[in-house]
C-alpha cells in the first residue's frame, strides 16, 4: 500500500490501475501546476506530474541542494507507483533531475524506467548549460514574471517574489551538477529538441547518445511551447512507450 507521505509529491493521486505512468518533473523555478494544461491521461498512460520541496503547497519544506539529494527523496516516494510501465519527462534542467532518478533507482536496483524523455537540455556531463546561469537578479525577475504569465497565473508581486526564491535555488542546483563521466542508463533516452528554441539548439544534445541508447525527436516550436502540450509532443509519450496510439 502506498505510504501517506508519498501524496504530497502529487497535484492528484495516482490512478490505482493504469495501464502506465509519465511523471513529470517540473521547470526551474516552477511548481506542479506548470501542467496544468496537460491532460491527465494520453492515450493509456498517465500522466503525474511531481510536485518538488520548497515550492507551492510544499513551499514551506526544505529544498534540496543536489539533483543527487532530490533524486534519492524522490524515488523513495515514488517506489509504490513503479508496479507497472513508466517513465520521466523533464524540460530544461528537471531533465537533470529525471536523469539523476533514473540513475538512482538503477544503482539501488529499484525498478528502473520504461525510457527517459528529456527535452532542451544539454547531456549532464557537458553541463551547466543555459542563459539562467548568467542572469542578473532583475532578469531572472523578468523571466519569472513571463513563467508566470506562460503558465495561465497572474505575476502578483508576492507571487513572483517567491518564484524567483525558487529559481534561484534551481539555478544554484543546476550550476553544482558537474559529473565528471556519464552514468549510461539501463533504458532507452529519447531526447526533445525544439527547431526554434533559442536556449537549447537541438545539436547540442548529441550527448545524451553517451547516457544511453537514445532517439533523438525534433519538433516545431520554442522553449516554452511544451506547456501547450502540444499534440506532437504528447504523441511521442505513447509511441516511445510502445503503447496503442491515441489518436
Amino acid at each position: 500500500m502506498p505510504d501517506p507521505r508519498s501524496s504530497r509529491w502529487f497535484l492528484r493521486p495516482p490512478a490505482p490501475d493504469p495501464a502506465a505512468r509519465l511523471f513529470c518533473l517540473p521547470y526551474s523555478g516552477c511548481g506542479a501546476s506548470m501542467y496544468r494544461n496537460w491532460p491527465a491521461v494520453v492515450g493509456d498512460v498517465e500522466v503525474c506530474p511531481i510536485q518538488l520541496p520548497g515550492r507551492e503547497n510544499r513551499l514551506r519544506e526544505e529544498a534540496p541542494d543536489t539533483y543527487e539529494e532530490l533524486a534519492a527523496d524522490m524515488v523513495e516516494a515514488l517506489l509504490p507507483y513503479l508496479d507497472r510501465p513508466f517513465a520521466f519527462f523533464g524540460h530544461c534542467a528537471s531533465a537533470l533531475s529525471g536523469y539523476a532518478a533514473a540513475v538512482r533507482l538503477a544503482v539501488r536496483s529499484y525498478p528502473v524506467p520504461a525510457r527517459l524523455f528529456v527535452s532542451s537540455q544539454v547531456a549532464p556531463h557537458q553541463g551547466p548549460h543555459g542563459r539562467f546561469l548568467e542572469m542578473t537578479g532583475d532578469e531572472l525577475r523578468k523571466e519569472v514574471h513571463e513563467l508566470i504569465v506562460r503558465a495561465g497565473g497572474r505575476p502578483l508581486p508576492t507571487l513572483v517574489d517567491l518564484s524567483l526564491e525558487v529559481l534561484r535555488s534551481d539555478v544554484e542546483m543546476n550550476r553544482r551538477y558537474r559529473p565528471e563521466a556519464p552514468v549510461r542508463l539501463p533504458c532507452p533516452i529519447t531526447a526533445i529538441g525544439w527547431r526554434q528554441d533559442a536556449e537549447v539548439d537541438p545539436g547540442l544534445m548529441s550527448g545524451w547518445a553517451e547516457c544511453g541508447e537514445t532517439e533523438f525527436r525534433s519538433l516545431d516550436g520554442e522553449h516554452y511551447r511544451f506547456m501547450e502540450a502540444p499534440a506532437e509532443l504528447m504523441s511521442l509519450f505513447p509511441l516511445d512507450l510502445g503503447r496503442p496510439a491515441w489518436f
